[in-house]
C-alpha cells in the first residue's frame, strides 16, 4: 500500500472543469500582457534590461559562450552599439547563451530586440503553465484553486517580467518545475517526477544563485523528508548528485575564476557606489543592522509593486494586503510544519515547509549581502522581491494550509475570500497612476 500523502478530498468533476477554465483564462491573459509588454516596454525602464541585452550581444560578439565578466560592456539603449561602460551583471552564461543561440543578432539591431523579448515569454508562460499544472493536478475545491491560482495571475512583475530580456524569467520557470517535481514526488510514488524536480533546480541554478539556493534547498528538503519517512530509494541518489553536481558546475567555475560563486565585479561596486553618490547617501551614517532590517522588510513589501511615480496614500494603503498575505503564509508555514511532526501532513504540506525552508535561508543571504552592500557603498535598494519568484507559488499554498486549519466555515469562508479578491484589489489600486 502507497504511504504517500495526499492532499485533501478531491475535487467535483464540475469544480475541476472549472478549474481549468479559469486556469486556461490566467494562462491566456498572462501571455497577451506579456506580449504587449514585450512590444511595447522601454529599455531602459526597470529590469536591468539594458544590461542583460548587452550580456547576450557580448556572447555574440566574442563567440566565447563564458566570456570575461571584468570585460563585458554595455550597450546604448538607443543605437546598440558597445559603449566603452562596464557591464555590472555576474550571472552565470547559460541564459544568455540561449539567446545567443536562438535569437539574431542585438549589436546595432534594435529592432532584435523583440525576438528575444518573444523568447523570454515563451520561458515564463512555461513557468505559469507548471504551476497551473500542478493546482490542477493536487484536485483543489473551486475556491481553493482561485485562492491558489489568482495570487499568481496577479503578481505585478510577472507579465512585465517575461516581457523583458531577464534571467529571472528562466529562473521562474526553473523554480516552477521544480515545485510541481516535488508536489508530484510527494503525493506519489512515481519515482518519474523526480526528474522535473532535478531538472528545475539545474535550470533555475545556471539562471542565476538565487535560483541554485532556492531550489536547491526546496529539493534538499523534500529529500531529507522522503528519508524521513522510509519513501526514498536509495538508487535515486545517484540523479541527485548528479544534478547537484551540475547546477553547482557555473560557480564552481566563478569561484576558481574570480574567487567567489558571485562575484562582485568592478563594474558592479562602481555602479552601487556611484548610484549611492547620485542620491546623496554615500557619506550619509550608515544604519545599524536592525535599523536596515526594519528598513529592508518595509522596501521588499513596497517593492512588490515597483512604482516609477510616488505613491499616494491609497496606494501606501494597499501595501497592507501583501503584508496580510505574508501573514497569512507565516502561519500556514506554522501549521505545516506541526502537522509534519505530528505525522499527519498532505503533499501541500511538504511543499510548504520544503519551500519555506528554502525561502528562509535565501532570505537570510539576501539580507547578509544587501546589508554588507549597503555598508560598503551606503546603496540600501536591494529588497527586490522578484528574486523569489522560483518559489512564489509556496505563498498561496501556505494560504491554504492555514485555510485547511480553520473550522469555522464563515472564517474559512472569509480567508478564501481575503485570498482571492486581495491579490486582485492590489493589483488594481496598488500602484500610482502615471
Amino acid at each position: 500500500m502507497s504511504t504517500a500523502p495526499v492532499y485533501a478530498p478531491a475535487a467535483s468533476a464540475s469544480s475541476s472543469r472549472a478549474n481549468l477554465s479559469i486556469a486556461a483564462v490566467i494562462f491566456a491573459l498572462f501571455v497577451l500582457a506579456a506580449l504587449f509588454g514585450a512590444e511595447r516596454k522601454d529599455i531602459t525602464q526597470g529590469f536591468d534590461e539594458v544590461a542583460h541585452a548587452s550580456y547576450v550581444a557580448a556572447i555574440q560578439d566574442t563567440g566565447q559562450a563564458s566570456p570575461d565578466l571584468d570585460r563585458m560592456r554595455m550597450l546604448d539603449p538607443r543605437t546598440f552599439r558597445f559603449t566603452d561602460r562596464p557591464n555590472y551583471l555576474n550571472h552565470p552564461p547559460a541564459f544568455y547563451d540561449l539567446l545567443a543561440w536562438l535569437g539574431p543578432k542585438l549589436e546595432g539591431h534594435p529592432q532584435a530586440l523583440l525576438v528575444d523579448r518573444l523568447i523570454d515569454v515563451v520561458i515564463a508562460a512555461l513557468g505559469l503553465a507548471a504551476l497551473l499544472g500542478l493546482g490542477l493536478a493536487a484536485g483543489f475545491a473551486r475556491n481553493e484553486f482561485y485562492a491558489y491560482a489568482v495570487p499568481l495571475a496577479c503578481i505585478p512583475v510577472l507579465a512585465p517580467l517575461a516581457g523583458s530580456i531577464n534571467n529571472d524569467n528562466l529562473a521562474f520557470f526553473g523554480g516552477a518545475l521544480a515545485t510541481l517535481g516535488v508536489w508530484q514526488l510527494a503525493a506519489s510514488e512515481r519515482a518519474g517526477w523526480l526528474a522535473p524536480a532535478l531538472i528545475g533546480v539545474v535550470v533555475a541554478a545556471w539562471a542565476k544563485a538565487t535560483g541554485l539556493v532556492l531550489t536547491g534547498t526546496m529539493v534538499s528538503a523534500a529529500v531529507a523528508y522522503l528519508i524521513w519517512r522510509r519513501r526514498w530509494r536509495w538508487p535515486w541518489t545517484v540523479a541527485v548528485a548528479v544534478a547537484f553536481l551540475a547546477a553547482a558546475a557555473p560557480y564552481v567555475v566563478f569561484t576558481m575564476h574570480y574567487g567567489s560563486p558571485a562575484p562582485d565585479t568592478p563594474a558592479l561596486a562602481a555602479m552601487l557606489k556611484h548610484d549611492a553618490r547620485a542620491l546623496g547617501l554615500a557619506d550619509v551614517p550608515r544604519r545599524s543592522f536592525p535599523e536596515y532590517l526594519g528598513y529592508f522588510v518595509v522596501a521588499f513589501i513596497s517593492g512588490w509593486m515597483p512604482a516609477l511615480h510616488p505613491r499616494g496614500v491609497i496606494n501606501n494603503a494597499m501595501l497592507v494586503i501583501p503584508a496580510a498575505a505574508l501573514v497569512c503564509a507565516a502561519v500556514g508555514m506554522a501549521l505545516s510544519l506541526r502537522r509534519l511532526w505530528a505525522r499527519r501532513e498532505t503533499a501541500l504540506d511538504v511543499v510548504v515547509v520544503a519551500g519555506a525552508a528554502a525561502l528562509a535561508l535565501t532570505l537570510v543571504l539576501h539580507v547578509r549581502h544587501s546589508y554588507a552592500d549597503y555598508l560598503a557603498t551606503g546603496w540600501p535598494m536591494e529588497a527586490y522581491p522578484r528574486y523569489y519568484l522560483p518559489l512564489v507559488a509556496v505563498v498561496p499554498l501556505a494560504g491554504l494550509s492555514l485555510v485547511n486549519a480553520v473550522g469555522s466555515p464563515r472564517w474559512r469562508t472569509a480567508l478564501l475570500a481575503f485570498l482571492i479578491a486581495g491579490p486582485i484589489v492590489f493589483r488594481l489600486l496598488g500602484a500610482p497612476l502615471g
